[in-house]
């Protein structure tokens, strides 16, 4: 069996109080870190104080941008114990990722043994305010140092930790949403359905419009006619049309798997309500708001669990939702998800790992 070395930090921080944290600030006193070689495997399991990479300037990330990362949160249970929600689920995708991005796969029990290491080592870390959580970051990343275009023959993995503060300071606030039909994300036969780095810079730029026109994120539409919903920048996105669920298929290799989408999914038919996974077009949407029956929008992804949408603005023609006000079925599954990170529901589908 594969031991994992731990280093300890003699040069531990300070922890942040739980009403300081925000989101991605600060970062716990270890990291989880692996290397890989060809014809080595992957090799040197290790927990290592937090800290600076030395990599050089020709490091293949920097120039072809393989990339993959995950995030995934751990929690403390109303019984004091240190938990986390389906984190197989993500290291599974981070093995999709890395195998679109040609990079090597990783032994998916090894990475959970190094990571419920991580977490038992740091779990004081973990915030105890109500909704607040430890962020969970692994990140893979090409270390070859050569301009040739081709995959690395090295890798570096790595998981970083960060304390994390409520996502809803305030309470469930809907958010204002900019489809764009001008930018495109993903295309069939791309790479949107990994967690890859580039997907993410690809989204900057109508991102940065969206804010200009008093949206929070961008929704994105199909490559190929600019008609059918995909998903917004950060996460998945579902609509609640004359009392039908239906949200975007991963059919079409064009959208991220979340585990948060999967999760809804799930607990949406449990409870009674009929779930599509189809394409549905934006005039679709706008159409059934027009007949009064588009019901609700929100959006699902780990950092904020549920996002509720009260407002979309496609070409200037802008549509308010729920009179915008989050949904009675949003704000359950929302409740729902919760309550079984926190132990405070059964988790009858075997989604809670305990570290």
């Amino acid at each position: 069996m594969t031991e994992i070395r731990f280093v300890k930090n003699r040069n531990p921080k300070t922890k942040p109080k739980d009403k300081e944290l925000g989101f991605g600030r600060y970062y716990t006193d270890h990291m989880f870190v692996m290397d890989y070689e060809d014809g080595r495997g992957w090799y040197d399991p290790r927990i290592i104080p937090y800290g600076p990479f030395e990599v050089e300037p020709a490091a293949m990330v920097f120039h072809y941008g393989q990339a993959v990362f995950e995030g995934v949160k751990a929690y403390w249970d109303q019984n004091g114990e240190p938990v986390s929600f389906r984190p197989f689920e993500n290291i599974k995708r981070l093995n999709r990722s890395a195998k679109r991005l040609c990079i090597p796969t990783l032994d998916e029990d090894l990475v959970w043994k190094g990571l419920k290491k991580l977490l038992e080592i740091e779990k004081d870390w973990i915030p105890k305010a109500e909704g607040t959580s430890l962020y969970i970051r692994p990140l893979i990343i090409a270390t070859d140092v050569s301009l040739g275009v081709r995959p690395s023959h090295t890798y570096r993995l790595f998981i970083l930790l960060s304390p994390v503060g409520a996502y809803y300071e305030e309470g469930m606030k809907p958010i204002r949403i900019y489809v764009t039909d001008e930018y495109v994300r993903a295309a069939q036969g791309g790479a949107g359905f990994a967690k890859t780095a580039g997907n993410y810079a690809i989204s900057l730029y109508a991102a940065e419009e969206a804010r200009k026109k008093g949206c929070t994120q961008v929704l994105w539409l199909d490559a190929k006619e600019h008609r059918y919903v995909e998903e917004v920048g950060t996460m998945n996105i579902f609509f609640k049309i004359d009392n039908v669920l239906i949200t975007a298929p991963l059919s079409g290799g064009t959208i991220l798997g979340g585990v948060t989408r999967d999760s809804v999914i799930t607990l949406a038919k449990e409870m009674g309500y009929p779930v599509e996974e189809r394409p549905l077009s934006i005039q679709e949407v706008f159409d059934a708001h027009a007949a009064g029956k588009l019901d609700e929008v929100f959006g699902t992804g780990t950092a904020a669990v549920i996002s509720p949408v009260g407002v979309l603005n496609w070409n200037d023609r802008i549509i308010e939702i729920n009179g915008g006000k989050t949904g009675a079925l949003s704000q359950k599954l929302f409740d729902r998800i919760t309550a079984i990170q926190c132990g405070k529901e059964p988790d009858s589908h075997g989604w809670i790992e305990r570290v």
